[in-house]
């Protein structure tokens, strides 16, 4: 009826899996290294968290009468628990049986247009018509497109495309009019499965291969997913709807979605979910530069107006959650397919991350995922990293302690690396981190100065910190000579 072991930690995430003897377990554990274990042993959550854990995803597939429910939480790259309730056919579902993903399928194509542009083949300024020429949307832009601000229209002319046999690229591209344009571009948030099938075509043209292809090979094959595919493969899932006032269930169409197949298409496993779910908390593996998921993760628009709960990035939803580790910004996206959920969130500050996968066209309530997370951060919250001394150049020693810009004091902090740290004393104003360059500048990383240069200046008259012309000196307007506008011949008074 459904249970749990702890993942073993190793290299390579290797889930748990439902309902196993004594005997079964311990064949588990001695699995080989290539994703079926080594009998390494490892770090796994207490049998007390287990139990929570298990009795959550329990009541959810219950409660929302879902066919079969799997879950799991993900801890340094690592699944560190699994979950399973149901059935698929007549077994439990482990973390090798596979779920339609839905819309997670944009999270990857969104990560291949972010490598086009880390290689220089194009801009995110750049309007959609230079890359896929023709279309009467063609003024958006890529960066639009990616965060659903281009105002394109939600679904594609015609039948409802998730339940029918999908229309070639040439059909969908002929098939949209002036009225695929929704909104004026860059006016507001307005999801459109559209807009990621012209990103999937625009990686088509750009890799001369299809769009599933580049995906394969230039992400989920670096990544070790090799379960992850655009058609099922065994053992999977199917998809059903279940009757809303019986407990019978209807069994859902499964098709190639051609043009479409871009916004929604594969299929994929837990295991191989939490390499994605690592990938996207900042776990790369060369697939693309920290920094780029960074900017993925980034908001550019705000879904739900004053109140901020949900956004947008670069082909990420995003969400803000407070719990008992306190608040959590969350980076993932939520997927729905005729007969299949499924939801993924990471939380880069700590690398923890949740996913589950469900067979059923609706049902499952929106607090699982948080819920699931604040069961492990309140039965075993995270230790804080061990401190350590480090060693310092001395040309940074004798820059850290107090600085002032104008009047307001700040603090200068050293950071690993030669970086830097500049933050108001009294908590308030304009914080950043800044990173060493190989020029000897700095440049901003967060904050108000992210992006602009701070350089140390230093003249007979004395040394000052200049960041983007704003001048901070060792005195409250010290140093005169280097303070715009001079400062007043009669001094403080």
């Amino acid at each position: 009826m459904g249970g749990i072991l702890p993942q073993p930690m190793r290299r390579r995430a290797i889930p748990g899996i439902s309902e196993l003897t004594h005997d079964r377990a311990l064949a588990w554990c001695d699995r080989d290294a290539e994703g079926r274990g080594n009998g390494s042993g490892g770090v796994m959550v207490l049998e007390g968290t287990a139990r929570a854990l298990l009795r959550r995803l329990a009541i959810e597939q219950a409660d929302a009468r879902v066919p079969s429910l799997v879950a799991a939480l993900v801890r340094g790259g690592e699944i560190t628990w699994f979950g399973a309730r149901g059935r698929v056919g007549a077994k439990p579902p482990e973390e090798t049986t596979q779920y339609r993903i839905g819309s997670l399928t944009k999270t990857m194509v969104a990560t291949m247009v972010m490598r086009l542009r880390d290689e220089g083949q194009l801009d995110l300024l750049d309007p959609l018509d230079k890359h896929v020429p023709g279309t009467p949307v063609g003024d958006v832009t890529i960066a639009q497109v990616l965060s659903h601000t281009g105002g394109l229209t939600a679904e594609s002319p015609g039948d409802w495309w998730e339940r029918t046999p999908g229309v070639s690229v040439p059909a969908l591209l002929a098939a949209l009019g002036p009225e695929s344009a929704r909104h004026r571009p860059g006016r507001r948030y307005h999801y459109s499965n559209v807009g990621f099938a012209l990103l999937g075509e625009l990686v088509a043209r750009k890799r001369s291969a299809p769009w599933e292809e580049a995906v394969r090979e230039e992400i989920l094959q670096p990544l070790g997913m090799r379960d992850t595919t655009p058609r099922p493969r065994a053992p999977h899932a199917t998809g059903y709807a279940v009757h809303p006032w019986a407990d019978v269930l209807l069994p859902e169409p499964e098709n190639d979605h051609g043009a479409m197949a871009p916004a929604g298409q594969l299929w994929s496993t837990a295991a191989d979910l939490a390499r994605w779910a690592a990938f996207v908390a900042g776990e790369t593996r060369g697939v693309l530069r920290p920094e780029t998921v960074a900017e993925m993760r980034e908001p550019a628009v705000v879904e739900d107006g004053d109140a901020w709960t949900r956004g947008y990035g670069l082909g990420l939803q995003l969400v803000r959650h407070s719990g008992p580790a306190g608040a959590r910004r969350l980076a993932g996206h939520t997927g729905s397919m005729p007969g299949f959920l499924a939801t993924f969130w990471a939380d880069p500050a700590d690398g923890v991350a949740v996913l589950w996968l469900a067979n059923a066209t609706s049902g499952i309530r929106g607090r699982l995922d948080t819920d699931l997370l604040d069961i492990l951060a309140q039965h075993e919250p995270p230790l804080p990293a061990e401190w350590a001394p480090s060693s310092v150049d001395e040309d940074l020693l004798a820059l850290t302690g107090p600085w002032y810009w104008g009047p307001t004091a700040y603090v200068l902090r050293v950071l690993p690396r030669r970086g830097l740290s500049l933050t108001p004393v009294n908590g308030h104003g304009r914080a950043s981190r800044f990173a060493a360059q190989a020029d000897g500048t700095w440049l901003g990383l967060d904050g108000y100065y992210a992006g602009e240069t701070f350089q140390v200046v230093r003249s007979p008259a004395g040394v000052h910190l200049d960041v983007n012309t704003f001048v901070f000196t060792r005195e409250p307007y010290g140093t005169a000579a280097a303070v715009p506008g001079g400062v007043d011949s009669e001094g403080w008074r």
